[in-house]
């Protein structure tokens, strides 16, 4: 396959994972230093599972991309890894990795590995100016607003909103789903007077019904669709922030090559072997055919 044909189908592939709203990390080799096989260009896309898609390197250099493109995933941010020749080791700074590989033969390489988060999804309810605003205003703030109807709308528990703006149209139906979905922000846009008549009727407890913000939006004297769309989203911003979880080192599972030293990642895609109830990951296949041959020689991975 040339290369402008794997970067097609890398294109295709990333278009498929956008498509179904799954994270990925695309990784792009910005530097290479010979002997590494990789060149400066080269693309792969990484899963939330830890598969490679494309070439960025061998099973040595793929190992590191593997861990710190999960990092990548976990943290939300970009990062620069470089990867060189030497024993085990690693030196963090902001935004930025180096990692020795003691089975390289020489050179070194750097990826950035840029994730790729699906934008949080916003159902809005209805076909009102508000509604419109709400979608138009909405994308410019990185949101993925899908405009639906009452009864066609099936939220998820990771949308980030169900915004229902219908007047007066399937409004219970929809802000039944919303909250038996686990919907973290939930509004309707009514008088407090309809709007208290609404959620009176909604056949759910008085917790659940408190979660529904009604009237939607921060008060600011809104008045026309583009300015009470403004508030509610406004008030989305604010409720999000605050839901937000405190930023926690990268919750990436890792072990340690027997042979090399080296870590990698614990998922299903490294090169592992499972002896004795056990599993051991690798960083290449060379390491695990030393592993299998003389396993009593290894300290079993942890």
């Amino acid at each position: 396959m040339g290369v402008e044909a794997t970067r097609e189908t890398l294109t295709e592939r990333a278009e498929e994972f956008v498509a179904r709203r799954e994270p990925f990390v695309r990784a792009t080799v910005v530097r290479a230093q010979h002997p590494t096989s990789a060149q400066a260009g080269d693309t792969a896309l990484v899963d939330a599972t830890g598969e490679i898609d494309g070439f960025v390197g061998g099973n040595c250099v793929e190992a590191s991309v593997r861990v710190y493109a999960l990092q990548a995933l976990s943290t939300e941010e970009p990062l620069l890894l470089r990867v060189v020749p030497g024993e085990p080791s690693h030196v963090e700074e902001e935004g930025a990795v180096e990692v020795s590989n003691p089975c390289l033969s020489g050179g070194a390489i750097e990826i950035f590995l840029e994730p790729r988060i699906p934008a949080p999804r916003v159902l809005v309810v209805g076909e009102t100016p508000i509604a419109q605003a709400l979608a138009t205003l909405g994308a410019g703030l990185g949101l993925d607003v899908e405009l639906t109807t009452g009864t066609s709308a099936h939220p998820r528990a990771d949308d980030a909103a169900v915004i229902v703006a219908s007047h007066g149209k399937d409004e219970e139906p929809a802000l039944m789903a919303a909250l038996a979905a686990g919907v973290a922000y939930v509004a309707l846009v009514a008088s407090e007077v309809r709007g208290a008549a609404v959620l009176a009727s909604l056949d759910v407890d008085e917790e659940q019904r408190a979660r529904v913000f009604s009237p939607a939006g921060l008060e600011l004297g809104a008045r026309t669709p583009g300015e009470i769309a403004l508030s509610i989203l406004a008030q989305l911003v604010s409720e999000r922030v605050k839901s937000r979880p405190a930023k926690t080192a990268p919750t990436v599972r890792t072990a340690i090559d027997p042979v090399c030293g080296m870590a990698v990642a614990a998922v299903e895609s490294s090169i592992h072997v499972e002896r004795d109830g056990v599993t051991t990951y690798f960083c290449s296949d060379g390491c695990r055919t030393s592993f299998l041959a003389h396993p009593e020689q290894y300290a079993v991975a942890s």
